[in-house]
């Protein structure tokens, strides 16, 4: 896989296949590798872009502080050195985020905007709205990547026959560098652009799964805020959704996509 020197940092992205070009922004604590299940997939009918975010896999690791604005940055002028012009931008959890801030502040890159399971904004003021972030910090640095893997594992995948998947995600945290993780953690406090959503005009397809962290009633109502924008929802699913219910995640994202 190629790096390129943006900014600051020398970025991991890969390119497969041709067509209209198709950006995927994983969430935190992810990489590329985590649509797996979508590059074989659209890579038949689009350009197909991954890339590892600032202090994610194989991306180098700078010292903090990171801000949502400062990801979406690195990827504009990845876009934009690449010369291809605007791209579909699809991005799950911290990578919605991202791709809200795209949508928002580099417009004439952003063709059209999927965000897979991300609210508009992250309130952390209430005493358990600070405790439950804390206890996050607190599991990586006393305890480890590999554990916070293995906690969220067991959130995100809850059914029986999905061991191997809880496995491989326990495996995949671990790798991360504990840092930087508390980093692009961090970059998701108080983070909100609920007053800007009006801002965005490109088509958007919000994806949720019936069973994520973020209520579905507020998802619609912020989805209510976009002007061109519709909420899908897949059922019996979790926030890992694009690995946890790949097949039904492709087809609408792939319908969303189509002319």
């Amino acid at each position: 896989m190629p790096k390129k020197l943006i900014r600051d940092i020398n970025i991991n992205y890969e390119i497969i296949g041709e067509g209209q070009p198709l950006l995927f922004i994983h969430g935190l604590g992810s990489s590329l590798r985590d649509w797996e299940e979508q590059i074989p997939v659209f890579s038949k009918n689009f350009k197909v872009i991954t890339l590892d975010l600032r202090g994610h896999g194989l991306t180098d690791k700078p010292k903090g502080p990171y801000s949502i604005a400062m990801f979406a940055d690195d990827i504009a002028e990845l876009i934009k050195s690449l010369k291809i012009g605007e791209v579909y931008v699809v991005g799950i959890s911290l990578g919605g985020a991202i791709g809200f801030n795209l949508a928002i502040e580099h417009p004439n890159i952003v063709k059209t905007l999927t965000v897979v399971n991300m609210s508009a904004s992250v309130p952390i003021k209430t005493f358990k709205e600070k405790q439950m972030f804390l206890m996050r910090v607190l599991i990586v640095k006393m305890m480890g990547m590999k554990k916070m893997g293995e906690v969220l594992a067991k959130r995100l995948f809850i059914k029986p026959e999905q061991e191997e998947l809880r496995e491989r995600m326990a495996t995949r945290w671990a790798e991360n560098d504990k840092k930087a993780y508390i980093s692009s953690l961090k970059t998701l406090k108080n983070w909100t652009v609920m007053d800007r959503l009006h801002e965005i005009k490109c088509p958007t397809l919000i994806l949720a799964a019936d069973e994520d962290y973020t209520p579905l009633e507020a998802k619609k109502e912020y989805t209510a805020l976009i002007p061109d924008a519709k909420l899908v929802v897949i059922e019996d699913a979790r926030h890992a959704v694009s690995v946890e219910k790949p097949e039904e995640f492709n087809t609408i994202l792939m319908d969303f996509l189509k002319p």
